[in-house]
């Protein structure tokens, strides 16, 4: 099997969007490549001082909304499971 090789432009745009989508398993399966080499390639690029100050006002509003619609998901699922569980208790807390 040959070993594929991947130039540098693929290279900074799989990082930066690394850094967007905040993950990194997530960006390699939609590149087809592996996640272990797209952190190694990020390791790299922190390394060599670039690192996440390369995003754009843009890109790191994209991110910021990203953290914040995942943390709002995540609430909505707590208060979910709460519901679920106050409605099929055995009537302690109907009161409430």
């Amino acid at each position: 099997m040959s070993r594929r090789v991947f130039d540098e432009s693929f290279r900074k745009m799989a990082i930066a969007l690394s850094y967007t989508k905040g993950s990194v398993k997530e960006v390699a399966d939609e590149l087809g490549i592996n996640h272990t080499l797209l952190s190694k390639w990020r390791q790299q690029e922190s390394e060599s001082g670039q690192g996440a100050a390369e995003l754009t006002e843009d890109q790191k509003l994209i991110k910021k909304l990203q953290k914040e619609l995942k943390d709002a998901q995540m609430e909505r699922d707590i208060l979910k499971k709460a519901v679920g569980i106050f409605s099929k208790g055995d009537g302690r807390y109907s009161d409430l």
